[in-house]
């Protein structure tokens, strides 16, 4: 076995030797700009907005910026992927019948999106989670590793007949297409993934989990957590290395990691190598491909062009949207590190300078690395504190690890105190000795620390923190009540507007909220 996992780790790391770029970044990025729309040109939305005539121009990217509007999925989908989905209406934004539209979760709005996913996306997404594998072998893993198998949690791979396509959450539809390279490896297999009902997969994961060799895991931390849990709980462990020795790495994606950090340390029994990704039902967008960093290479040749707005007030009014259709946008060989960008994508699926909603910092240019730091709907300025994910997260793993509190979900609300405002946070802990007054000072006096806005708003327009603490239970079953329960489910950690009113509306039928 050592002799079969040291050809493996050998013809990945050649592998890894052989993804490596012969151009730049940048070059690769405006390559892969022509590319989309060569291939998009004859569409309808190709010929509305003249892509033949941007091919034919000298600065293609240019044009490209000038002649397309920046828009975003209710944009996109009213108006162009409505027709695609609704009719099956071929060569829409993209070549032929897309057969296959990705089921979003939806952190920033309630109700469900259908995000196409076309053939070449996938074989972009395959081509991205090959090199993800060959650089693992950076990671300092053992031969034997490399003849481990694979869990990959996601959600059901029986998706959904709706005329000419299938619908269905993103995972599920890869799980479908999953590589047959991989099919040795991979478990727990089409017979359990098949099934409709998360809590039936989840234990008959947990039912044949002691005949399995784990050694790598990817998932959502979150379903990662719950299975590990179920599985310690049927056969009585100390923690999950004692039926899975040889698990070793935890590919994560979807959500921060941080906050789930500590609870999930408590499941193990040694430490564990974490990595990063980024992938959303629009494409995998990058991971983290080496163990010195947190931070992830963009995947700059696989069916995304992507373009940065600086994240200001000038580009982005209160609500997190664009302030016009034709921002000042800035290509990879523009940007700077530690300059928070909001992304536009444009895809082999047939989106076109689409706002994904993330924001992102660089944090090292010539690597082409950067770190997720929130979304643009998901930030909490109700008075000019402008926070961000970042600094919420900091906040949260500041007070749990002072206060040992074993924070399991968090979220946070921005609401009217009289004529001022306060920050409304609702906080799952295991530790029943935390109180929400040790919490709401802890969380408090970080965020004065880390955001200078903040501290100075605490002392004007934001008179009041206040900490609500709910078990864990209530987080999940009011993802349950809205149809979310699934492998990308994720509590979002800023609620507004419709989302707010529903979930304090979910909490006072449950008689939590007065």
């Amino acid at each position: 076995m050592s002799l079969l996992g040291s050809i493996i780790r050998k013809g990945a790391q050649w592998g890894s030797l052989a993804a490596q770029p012969r151009l730049t970044a940048s070059d690769l990025q405006y390559k892969q700009l022509l590319a989309l729309l060569q291939k998009a040109k004859h569409t309808s939305f190709g010929r509305h907005h003249g892509f033949a005539d941007i091919l034919l121009s000298n600065n293609a990217w240019l044009n490209f910026r000038e002649q397309v509007p920046a828009t975003d999925y209710q944009g996109m989908y009213e108006r162009w992927w409505s027709r695609a989905h609704l009719a099956d209406e071929p060569d829409v934004c993209w070549p032929g019948v897309i057969p296959y539209y990705a089921l979003s979760s939806g952190t920033s709005q309630a109700s469900s999106k259908y995000i196409p996913v076309t053939e070449d996306m996938l074989r972009g997404m395959k081509r991205g989670s090959r090199r993800l594998f060959f650089d693992i072998t950076k990671f300092g893993l053992s031969a034997k590793q490399f003849t481990t198998q694979m869990l990959m949690v996601g959600s059901c791979t029986m998706p959904k007949r709706e005329g000419l396509h299938w619908s269905g959450d993103l995972s599920g539809i890869i799980g479908l297409n999953r590589p047959l390279w991989i099919e040795r490896y991979y478990k727990p297999g089409r017979h359990i993934t098949d099934l409709p009902e998360w809590s039936e997969r989840i234990e008959r994961i947990a039912d044949e989990a002691p005949s399995w060799d784990i050694g790598f895991a990817v998932s959502n931390p979150m379903w990662m957590q719950m299975i590990m849990e179920r599985i310690i709980e049927k056969y009585k462990l100390r923690n999950i290395h004692e039926i899975w020795p040889n698990f070793e790495v935890f590919v994560h994606g979807g959500v921060f990691f941080e906050p789930y950090r500590p609870v999930f340390e408590q499941l193990l029994g040694r430490p564990m190598q974490y990595v990063d990704s980024y992938m959303a039902s629009e494409g995998f967008f990058s991971y983290q491909n080496r163990p010195e960093t947190r931070a992830m290479r963009m995947l700059t040749d696989c069916g995304v062009y992507f373009e940065f707005v600086p994240f200001t007030d000038e580009n982005f009014n209160e609500n997190g949207d664009l302030r016009t259709a034709f921002p000042r946008t800035l290509s990879l060989n523009e940007v700077q590190e530690g300059v928070p960008y909001a992304t536009l994508i444009s895809t082999n699926a047939g989106a076109w300078r689409y706002l994904l909603g993330d924001t992102i910092q660089f944090t090292d240019l010539a690597r082409c690395e950067f770190k997720l730091t929130g979304r643009t709907k998901q930030f909490l300025s109700v008075c000019g504190e402008h926070l961000s994910i970042d600094n919420l997260n900091a906040a949260i793993n500041h007070a749990d690890k002072l206060l040992n509190a074993g924070v399991r979900e968090f979220t946070v609300a921005g609401v009217r105190d009289g004529s001022f405002w306060a920050h409304q946070w609702y906080v799952s802990v295991e530790n029943p000795s935390v109180t929400p007054e040790a919490f709401m000072k802890a969380v408090d006096a970080e965020l004065c620390r880390l955001n200078d806005d903040y501290a100075i708003e605490r002392i004007y327009a934001l008179r009041e923190v206040r900490v609500q603490l709910l078990s864990n239970d209530v987080f999940l079953r009011w993802l349950e009540s809205r149809g979310k329960l699934n492998g990308q489910a994720k509590i979002p950690r800023v609620l507004k507007g419709e989302q707010l009113a529903g979930f304090e509306a979910y909490l006072s039928g449950q008689g939590i909220l007065a």
